[in-house]
């Protein structure tokens, strides 16, 4: 409602476009009063506050000129023009030399957006009151759409490009900066006073205050937005996105005007003129966008082994010569490989394609499908070597596909946390003990920021979240900002691998068991024999030959038979949880030792401090690991008697040492009795801790593993103790906190409970330790070839993972694992020779079909969903959309049982614990879910 002297704006009918007005001297005001030195140092480098401010100024900045770009020409009849029209060419102009400003655009709509994801219960229950009653009725309806949008719910992996917490923080005038940081909004809303166009003074105005708002949002505490947000502030917000949303769409749009015009990206004469950088930025056929798809199409199909050397040679240098037929073919079809290859022969009759045959011997047989079996096997496909991967189980993936901790890597470049490479090997020694091997561990460590990266780069795994667990002095273990690392690593590394199985170059062989390993009359190991077993229960029996085997089978920790290898080495665990599968029986080992291999550390079988107790079912021998992740963020244990009784940022052998001392007999002999009852402890997180493992602590809620607690007098009863003994202890752990130190030593403490017990939120659940992790196994080098008992190297055999063993020594830090598993299975890959082969016309790659068709989804209810609820006929919903999963539940890496018991139900919540949505891509849905 309007007031004295003010008057209602109906923007609809005052859109942003080109008044003609020349705002250069505004904005150079904005710029140079406001992203400079707001910490008052003109000489250093922008510092983050700064970096963030400037980036949403150029954003607006951006926008703004968009808008003029796409509304720049006003209605003529002399000129013919019934509604405003583009200039594309003003576009091209303003951005072709400055794509960074593009990039600030984005910035900022990923900083309203995740303004608007947190701010949305306050505002999905906002009352609307203009006073108009069916227009408030429908901008609720509209908000609200907004708010329950895929984009909110799909997106959050973009959200965290910017992250508010970051900001003033390690400053030593923080404060002055955060109030300089507000001062900024009010300066240029002062500068835009100065506007003497009025619809640009408006939307200036009201981006600003926008701007303002999400800040303000984000910068809040949840349980204050509902009373902090005005009317008029949230208007401006909801617009602002609006107009953000927009400018995206408008980038594409212009950018489509201008090249369905154009063959070469040109700048006009009056910016040519101005001094502007004149550069050719083509992406007509002789661009450098053009030349980088025949490159990149080029080498993926060498890296494939579709064509020889002699043939990548020679496309490489018609590309770089501009072959205009080779140009032209890479422009429109070298985003689809199948026909590229197709045409290839039209440009040169010269021009052939490798193919292989079945008797074609592999340069590498791989026995197992791990992470250390699957970088193997990537790094020879990459290297264009032929592979058969062999698997017992029907899915692949292995123990690697449940690691939930993360995957370790010393970056020095990152000198945020200042870690460092002697302080990762020092860490790692102090963990192996007396058996450790330094040649071996410096190869685990020295490669790791190589195999991170590699990860990162060619099987585009996010990993972006950096953590310290428990035994490290720094912050190095890396896991993706949604979903579990193993799932994320297994479920991007397995699809890159049978990317080759259409060409021939991967065999995958499932439900095959290795008997035995096949030698020569030299000792080399030349091939394997195994079995198959058929969907019909019969066996079928498989031999195969090859210059290389590599032993990537995993572990022996579940193997609880008379005269295993937990049985002859370590019987007092017979009775131990684990949190390995089934399948973890030593295979690998069996089959080495079969041929001379020699063996290490047989006896070091880690116990993992914290496997859950599943309420539904505590006898299982089976458990889900609660990594140290949990304890990492500031997870709490504590015995029966609501004590704590250990440092949980220890070592695993150390806090499993302190879990069996609650036991009078292994404390006096340090010898666990096989007979004892395996004892359990309670796991208790505060709600800043569970915070920093959101993504784990959902998914071990869903599972009924973790259970929210309000308050201390709760959390007691669950324990089952007096409220006065949990009191007292976190408490004191709230005293060792502020002082730095308790009495076992522990010097960090993240996630602390906050000082008002009464109404903390606590996440606990029951743990108990488990065996988790064999570090002997088969003798291996730091290339990964396998020694004989008088360590020397068996030709033709390789081993990577938890089959080999030396690497860990004693004891393993928690996630060294996932990287043992790549570094030494990417070493052994990358060592591998690889077979030259004929040149052969084929046809591999599958025949590209019809264009793609946009296919509209049909409305599926909930009780059409509830029929399709078995393993033989699975539909589940997630993010509104209904996936038909049925031919994938026994491929799941995970297993079945997580598909199948979502059957017939919106599993939305389990796949986010779990998964990141990228991982969909794979999958078309079959309809809509309309619950109603």
């Amino acid at each position: 409602k309007a007031g004295d002297g003010l008057r209602v704006v109906n923007l609809q009918l005052n859109p942003e476009r080109n008044t003609g007005y020349n705002g250069t001297h505004i904005w150079t005001a904005i710029y140079e009063e406001n992203c400079l030195a707001l910490d008052g140092d003109t000489s250093a480098p922008m510092c983050y506050e700064e970096r963030v401010l400037y980036r949403l100024l150029s954003g607006l900045h951006t926008s703004t000129t968009l808008s003029i770009a796409k509304n720049y020409y006003p209605p003529s009849k002399k000129k013919g023009r019934a509604n405003w029209e583009p200039n594309p060419q003003y576009f091209i102009d303003k951005f072709a030399d400055s794509p960074e400003h593009l990039r600030n655009l984005h910035f900022s709509y990923v900083v309203l957006l995740r303004a608007l994801k947190k701010a949305s219960p306050v505002l999905y229950n906002y009352e609307i009151k203009t006073g108009d009653i069916l227009d408030d009725e429908m901008a609720t309806i509209l908000m609200r759409r907004l708010l329950d949008s895929m984009i909110l719910k799909s997106c959050q992996n973009v959200f965290t490009a910017f992250d508010e917490n970051l900001m003033f923080k390690e400053q030593v005038n923080a404060i002055t900066l955060q109030e300089n940081f507000k001062g900024v909004f009010h300066n240029v809303s002062s500068i835009l006073d100065c506007v003497q166009c009025q619809q640009c003074k408006l939307h200036g105005k009201m981006a600003m205050l926008g701007y303002g708002t999400a800040l303000k949002i984000l910068f809040l505490p949840d349980d204050m937005l509902a009373t902090s947000l005005s009317r008029n502030e949230i208007v401006a917000f909801f617009n602002t996105i609006a107009k953000m949303s927009e400018s995206v769409r408008e980038v594409r749009e212009l950018t489509n005007m201008y090249w369905s015009t154009h063959t070469k990206l040109e700048k006009s004469d009056a910016a040519v003129s101005s001094g502007s950088d004149t550069r050719l930025l083509s992406t007509g056929i002789d661009g450098i966008d053009v030349l980088d798809a025949a490159v990149g199409a080029v080498s993926s199909l060498a890296n494939q082994g579709l064509i020889d050397e002699s043939t990548e040679t020679n496309l490489i240098q018609q590309a770089f010569q501009r072959n205009p037929e080779l140009m032209v073919l890479s422009k429109h079809y070298g985003s689809n490989l199948s026909k590229f290859l197709n045409f290839l022969p039209n440009i040169d009759s010269q021009i052939s394609t490798t193919g292989m045959t079945e008797n074609d011997e592999p340069d590498a047989i791989v026995i197992g499908t791990g992470l250390a079996g699957l970088s193997a096997t990537l790094n020879i496909l990459d290297r264009g070597g032929r592979v058969v991967l062999i698997e017992k189980e029907h899915r692949l993936g292995g123990n690697s596909n449940k690691a939930s901790s993360g995957i370790n890597a010393c970056c020095p470049q990152n000198s945020t946390y200042g870690d460092y490479l002697e302080s990762f090997k020092e860490d790692t020694i102090r963990s192996a003990g007396k058996s450790s091997k330094p040649h071996l561990i410096e190869t685990l460590v020295e490669n790791s920021e190589a195999a991170v990266q590699w990860l990162k780069d060619r099987v585009g795994v996010d990993l972006s979240v950096l953590a310290q667990l428990g035994g490290h002095g720094h912050k190095r273990t890396h896991r993706p900002n949604q979903g579990m690392v193993g799932a994320e690593i297994i479920y991007n590394i397995q699809r890159a691998v049978k990317t080759y199985e259409k060409s021939g170059m991967v065999k995958i062989m499932v439900d095959t068991r290795v008997t035995q390993l096949k030698r020569n009359d030299s000792g080399d190991v030349v091939g394997v024999e195994g079995v198959k077993m058929t969907k019909d229960g019969k066996n079928e029996t498989t031999s195969l030959t090859s210059p290389n085997i590599v032993l990537a089978t995993g572990g022996f920790a579940s193997d609880r038979s008379s005269g295993s290898y937990l049985d002859r080495y370590r019987p007092e665990l017979m009775r131990m949880p684990a949190t390995a599968g089934e399948f973890s029986t030593g295979d690998g080992i069996t089959l080495g030792t079969s041929a001379g291999a020699g063996i290490v550390d047989m006896d070091k079988v880690q116990v993992h401090p914290t496997g859950w107790v599943d309420p539904k079912d505590p006898s299982n021998p089976g458990k889900i690991l609660a990594g140290e992740l949990m304890r990492g963020v500031g997870g709490i244990l504590m015995n029966h008697e609501g004590e704590r009784f250990c440092n949980e940022l220890g070592t695993r052998a150390y806090v499993v040492d302190k879990m069996f001392g609650h036991d009078p007999q292994y404390a006096k002999t340090k010898t666990w009795n096989v007979d004892t009852e395996i004892p359990t402890f309670s796991l208790v997180l505060s709600a800043s801790a569970a915070e920093g493992a959101q993504k784990h602590v959902d998914h071990y809620l869903n599972k009924g593993l973790l259970t929210r607690i309000d308050g201390l007098d709760a959390l007691a009863n669950w324990m089952k103790l007096p409220v006065a003994k949990v009191k007292a202890s976190l408490l004191e752990y709230q005293r060792d906190a502020k002082k730095g130190k308790d009495a076992w030593g522990k010097v960090t403490f993240n996630g602390v409970p906050q000082k008002d017990l009464s109404s903390e939120v606590f996440y606990a659940g029951k743990i108990t330790p488990v065996l988790h992790y064999c570090m002997g196994g088969l003798t291996i080098d730091k290339d990964g070839n396998v020694l004989n008992e008088n360590n020397e190297i068996i030709p033709g055999l390789h081993a990577a993972g938890e089959v080999s063993g030396g690497v860990h020594g004693d004891n393993r830090l928690g996630g060294n694992s996932l990287l043992e598993c790549t570094v030494f299975g990417t070493i052994v890959g990358k060592k591998i020779p690889i077979k030259p082969r004929n040149s052969i016309q084929s046809n591999n790659l599958q025949q590209g079909g019809a264009a793609d068709k946009t296919v509209e989804l049909r409305n599926i209810s909930a009780d059409e969903l509830q029929q399709h609820n078995t393993e033989d006929d699975c539909w589940v919903v997630i993010h509104g959309l209904v996936y038909d999963l049925t031919d994938f539940v026994d491929e799941h890496p995970a297993g079945p049982e997580s598909i199948t018991e979502l059957a017939g139900k919106d599993g939305t919540e389990e796949f986010q614990a779990v998964h990141g949505v990228n991982i969909l891509e794979d999958f078309d849905p079959i309809g809509t879910f309309v619950p109603v």
